[in-house]
């Protein structure tokens, strides 16, 4: 596995993406103080003061890449899997058959950040149950498809192991987004901190098998996937476009729900391994490190087009009751035509003037601003409906979806 130094010696421009381009310097950083840790591999909680690192662009995962390195190489990935299928409360206890330092690792990051505030997550879990309409419709067909937009995103995904089966690999980004959404999710009783902390191990594991691909390699612009920049980079596709769609829809969103629904989203990243200092801090640091080093990013990629088609072939998958076009113009709707013809999503345009002109009309009649039913809202709720079982039911059943480490990539 490179070492930090070598990573160190990409340039800013291969490492943000941008490779070629002519980009404004990345705004990582927090406008206010540090409060947090250097890099991801200091795992004590950061005082007051805390000298700055590097920015995000140059911080991979110190604690867990060696670690995953170790395990992989060590042939240990099968029986840790093995393990801790039985893992899933956050009160769960550490589980056996683990290799002495994998478990140890695992019981210091197994808990959330001293600054996490548990009334602002109680009211984040009461927020996205109250607003679930609309988030399953942005998560699964607004950021899911984006995703595969996002070049370097799209590349990692395709060429890993779980690219080449996007049904099992999306239960599991479901199992993600159920398990961030559910009401107790950051509870002792809750599942999150262990997906979390799950995931973070699996970045990792990708981190160290993916230089691996010659596949990779000939497509990829940076040398080791999966900065702490690329998972803000993710962060922005996620919340911070939820955040400015809910807004750009005018539905009732108060000062306090946006505030809750930031810090839900603080706390997911920092255990993902992004340190504090790099995560925006209010909404207006988001919305402005998104414009810096989200939107300059987009384009297509062979590797998204097929990712696109695939996500979109899943959903179609449940009895939704629509068209695939009424699923190509929803998505022109909440991305952009643009996308849409990157992606090229063929036009159903009587299903276009559908959805902008009776999607308006159901968020109104849905939020009481309205006392006319729309026609169309029993296809519109219908079609909500099969959305929120992907991922209530996590892709296949009631149960946890298993999320398991790889031991290798997509083959040829």
């Amino acid at each position: 596995m490179e070492n930090l130094s070598r990573r160190r010696a990409l340039t800013l421009g291969v490492a943000l993406g941008l490779a070629g381009a002519a980009a404004p310097v990345p705004a990582w950083a927090s406008a206010g103080p540090a409060a947090g840790t250097a890099g991801t591999g200091a795992l004590t909680e950061a005082g007051a003061g805390a000298a700055a690192g590097p920015g995000p662009e140059w911080i991979w995962d110190d604690a867990a890449d060696p670690l995953m390195a170790r395990m992989i190489e060590g042939g240990h990935v099968p029986a840790i899997n093995r393990a801790w299928e039985s893992w899933v409360n956050n009160n769960d206890p550490i589980p056996g058959g683990l290799p002495s330092d994998f478990a140890a690792y695992l019981t210091q990051v197994n808990r959330l950040p001293s600054w996490a505030d548990q009334t602002k997550l109680a009211r984040a879990a009461d927020f996205n149950r109250r607003r679930d309409t609309y988030l399953f419709m942005l998560y699964g067909l607004g950021s899911g498809i984006m995703s595969t937009v996002i070049p370097r995103e799209a590349k990692s995904v395709y060429w890993s192991a779980g690219g080449a089966d996007m049904q099992d690999r999306a239960a599991k980004t479901f199992t993600f987004g159920y398990d961030l959404s559910e009401l107790g999710a950051f509870k002792p009783t809750g599942q999150f901190v262990v997906t979390a902390n799950k995931t973070r191990v699996v970045h990792a594991a990708v981190r160290h098998l993916l230089p691996q691909s010659p596949h990779w390699k000939a497509v990829a612009d940076e040398s080791i996937p999966i900065s702490a920049a690329d998972i803000l980079v993710t962060f922005h596709s996620l919340g911070t476009y939820v955040h400015q769609k809910l807004l750009e829809w005018r539905i009732p969103y108060p000062a306090a729900d946006q505030e809750a629904f930031l810090h839900m989203w603080q706390v997911a990243v920092h255990l993902l391994g992004v340190p504090y200092e790099h995560i925006p801090k209010t909404w207006a640091e988001a919305l402005a490190q998104s414009r810096q080093v989200l939107t300059p990013v987009l384009s297509p990629s062979t590797e998204g087009i097929r990712l696109a088609e695939d996500l979109l072939g899943l959903t179609a998958q449940v009895d939704l009751g629509v068209t695939r076009g009424f699923l190509n113009e929803f998505v022109r709707y909440v991305l952009s035509d643009q996308v849409g013809d990157w992606l090229g999503l063929r036009r159903d345009y009587a299903a276009a003037a559908l959805v902008r002109t009776a999607w308006p009309a159901f968020i109104l009649f849905r939020e009481g601003l309205s006392p006319v039913m729309p026609s169309t809202f029993y296809m519109f709720d219908q079609f909500i409906r099969a959305l929120a079982m992907l991922f209530l039911n996590k892709g296949s059943s009631g149960t946890t979806t298993p999320i398991t480490i790889p031991t290798g990539n997509r083959p040829a």
